[in-house]
């Protein structure tokens, strides 16, 4: 019976961060059958911590409810961690895709908050980047643009993962970046 409790409580310690998840579609599907039709729905949603972390889910089952906690389970196994820029945007501009879904993501000043169109908001809410600039290119189906949204934010990288990659100082990195705008403003 402890043993049991032990296991509880463990599994209640590693859920401990608490997760914040969004609805972002529902669709009604019927089949026809010799007696009617008979209803099916399907939800997708975006689970994220606000903190970096990011993933979503799709589930299918009779009842809302049922559909929505499926989808809900599946993001949460999916999750993948994005490095944020000053926990507030970006590191660098970058493009997703998937299918015939494009989207361009970019970093944008402090103040400028989400600028994004409905799945992709869903998806920047979740993961806690509070400015960016984004805009959905080609297909509108919320599953093909959460999918190339994820698919654009798994390749940015920070400075940090540059460094170590180049095996150099994230110092020596920076200090490249910046120096064409020294020598520009001095000219």
């Amino acid at each position: 019976m402890a043993e049991r409790e032990n296991r509880r409580d463990r599994r209640d310690r590693d859920e401990a961060p608490e997760f914040a998840d969004r609805l972002v579609a529902i669709n009604r599907v019927s089949k026809t059958v010799k007696g009617g039709k008979r209803f099916g729905f399907a939800a997708l949603v975006v689970v994220g911590d606000q903190k970096g972390r990011v993933g979503f889910g799709k589930g299918k089952a009779k009842e809302v409810p049922e559909a929505i906690r499926k989808a809900t389970e599946q993001a949460k196994r999916q999750m993948i961690r994005v490095p944020l820029k000053e926990g507030r945007t970006l590191h660098h501009d970058m493009e997703g895709r998937h299918g015939a879904g494009k989207v361009v993501m970019r970093t944008a000043p402090t103040g400028t908050g989400i600028i994004a169109g409905g799945p992709m908001r869903a998806v920047f809410e979740m993961l806690g980047i509070q400015d960016v600039v984004a805009k959905s290119i080609g297909s509108q189906n919320p599953y093909n643009m959460i999918r190339a949204t994820i698919d654009g934010l798994n390749k940015e990288s920070s400075p940090r993962q540059v460094a170590q990659r180049r095996g150099k100082k994230v110092a020596d990195i920076l200090r490249k970046e910046e120096a064409p705008v020294a020598e520009a403003a001095e000219a």
